[in-house]
């Protein structure tokens, strides 16, 4: 279980997380979604340690990330927005790499790595140097990377981003089997459709607080339409966040621009 009770963080002038507060329960994946800017990147930074809040607590599996940082990762896979990759390592030497940190070594490890390049579909790079990776191949080494150590609660920040077809259909199919198997799933996306399938829960955030929570149904029902995008710019205006509706009717608008082409 992953819990974010009352964070707040400034960084100079500006607000980026206001009282956001949210629990993501095991056996569920549940979707923080919101415009650009809303706080969604910074909540996830100081849930796995990177981000120390103003006031406030994120808690994995009931251990405080401030006062018992490297416990709480231990029970965390993290897919940050950044995959920071290192050029001169390959896909096979990165997730050996996180592997290590969390301890794991031997033949078990190397197991697990090949399990992963296999589910992911990272056979035909596996053992090249990760500079030149399309962004695709840097997203599947990320996630490699997120479940080496085979954790309970994942947080995955877009986590199709930039995949084909067939990759994303793996990843969702790979989110599916964890939730089935009692995993605890937070994920941001802005593909509407992928969120309508995987998430069970939504918390809608914006200026770094959140506006509405529920199940996408539950969502649907109280805002009277069933199309989900809609569903988010109605409740983005009937909180009095005008402009962040706009942009995120904007952004809805490029990306079926996208995705006609």
């Amino acid at each position: 279980m992953i819990e974010i009770e009352n964070l707040s963080k400034s960084f100079g002038e500006v607000q980026a997380l206001a009282g956001l507060s949210l629990t993501a329960c095991d056996g569920a994946v549940t979707g923080l979604i919101g415009p650009n800017g809303a706080g969604k990147t910074t909540a996830f930074r100081v849930v796995y340690g990177l981000l120390i809040p103003d006031t406030g607590a994120a808690r994995v599996d009931g251990i405080d990330v401030a006062t018992d940082r490297m416990a709480a990762q231990r029970h965390l896979g993290v897919l940050p927005d950044v995959r920071g990759l290192y050029p001169r390592l390959t896909a096979r030497e990165h997730i050996r790499y996180f592997g290590q940190l969390h301890g794991s070594s031997g033949q078990a490890l190397e197991a697990d790595i090949d399990e992963l390049i296999e589910r992911l579909g990272m056979q035909d790079f596996a053992d090249r140097p990760a500079k030149g990776y399309s962004r695709g191949q840097e997203l599947k080494v990320a996630l490699g990377r997120a479940l080496v150590h085979r954790p309970h609660n994942l947080i995955l920040d877009e986590p199709t981003n930039g995949l084909d077809v067939m990759s994303s259909r793996a990843v969702r199919d790979l989110i599916f089997e964890m939730k089935g198997k009692g995993h605890c799933i937070l994920l941001a996306s802005h593909i509407m459709s992928e969120v309508s399938l995987l998430c069970d829960k939504l918390v809608i955030c914006a200026e770094g607080r959140v506006v509405a929570e529920g199940t996408p149904d539950q969502m649907r029902q109280e805002t009277g339409t069933e199309d989900l995008e809609e569903v988010f710019v109605r409740i983005l205006k009937r909180a009095g966040m005008l402009h962040a509706a706009h942009e995120m009717t904007a952004k809805f608008a490029r990306q079926k621009g996208g995705e006609a082409a």
